[in-house]
């Protein structure tokens, strides 16, 4: 039985307190990243190419068009703004610098509030030190995490380990290998420990693992971790890219991709995280 006030299991309701704190995160956001260049953007909330960037595509929530082609409700915002500002928009806008307030869904009725931003032809660098800024303006301070999407990859084209290990993190398969450089990897945590094994990892990784030691070193961070061996689950992120997080929270995600040619890094603030956070009476 199904009682009138029920929502389904995953959806979002805030109210009082609750309603303001996320008015007052969005009202935050939305005026520092307009002082950072970026103007705002509502994209649909359907969308025919979701499938490209979420990698676990049954997590997709499917309908029709009139012409009874698939859509599905928006699971992602990246592509799409990439897409609408560059395709749709065309010549009609030289801006580079977007953001956007808006849920994205997941099956079966998963609803995620986000502040996000995507930097046409920027670098990941610049992303990261805005993300950091609007975190000082909400003062709050999240653990960084650094990693790179092109180190999970390369081991997995060169030495025959299944990509599938690193993307659901079966840790004592990775150590039981015979190469030992990827045991100590997987214990790299700070820039020494990653120093310290360097010499020992093959050639071909040492040009990513030295790309996440130079984002580390630029970012305005005072916790800041490597994983050198996590793999995201969006499909579209290249190489370097970040998580934030309190505890075992994730607070904000962010990385560099190509769509189509177009380069771009972004962001994605996840509101709901930060509004539980507050009702705990979590603070710096």
């Amino acid at each position: 039985m199904i009682f009138e006030h029920e929502i389904p299991a995953g959806s979002r309701l805030y109210f009082g307190e609750s309603a303001k704190e996320k008015r007052r995160i969005e009202q935050v956001a939305s005026e520092l990243l307009e002082k950072e260049g970026f103007e705002e953007i509502v994209t649909p909330h359907f969308s025919y190419h979701q499938h490209q960037s979420v990698r676990d595509t049954r997590e997709l929530i499917r309908v029709s068009d009139p012409q009874n082609r698939e859509v599905t409700l928006r699971a992602d915002s990246s592509i799409d703004v990439v897409r609408l500002v560059t395709k749709r928009l065309g010549r009609s806008t030289t801006q580079k610098r977007w953001f956007y307030i808006q849920p994205v869904f997941r099956y079966p009725t998963y609803e995620i509030n986000q502040v996000g931003a995507e930097w046409l032809d920027g670098s990941l660098a610049d992303v990261l030190d805005v993300t950091m800024s609007l975190f000082e303006a909400l003062h709050v301070e999240p653990v960084l995490q650094i990693s790179n999407m092109q180190i999970p990859v390369l081991i997995a084209y060169e030495f025959g380990i299944p990509l599938e290990w690193f993307a659901s993190m079966q840790l004592e398969k990775l150590l039981g290998t015979e190469h030992r450089w990827l045991a100590d990897l997987a214990r790299v945590q700070h820039m020494e420990q990653l120093d310290a094994v360097l010499s020992g990892v093959p050639q071909i990784l040492r040009p990513e693992l030295e790309k996440m030691k130079s984002l580390m070193e630029g970012c305005r961070c005072n916790q800041c971790v490597l994983a050198p061996l996590y793999y995201a689950k969006m499909r579209y992120y290249d190489g370097l890219f970040f998580q934030c997080f309190r505890g075992n929270t994730p607070l904000a995600s962010g990385g560099h991709f190509i769509d189509d040619d177009i380069s771009a890094a972004g962001f994605a603030l996840y509101t709901d995280a930060l509004i539980e956070m507050r009702s705990k009476g979590e603070n710096e």
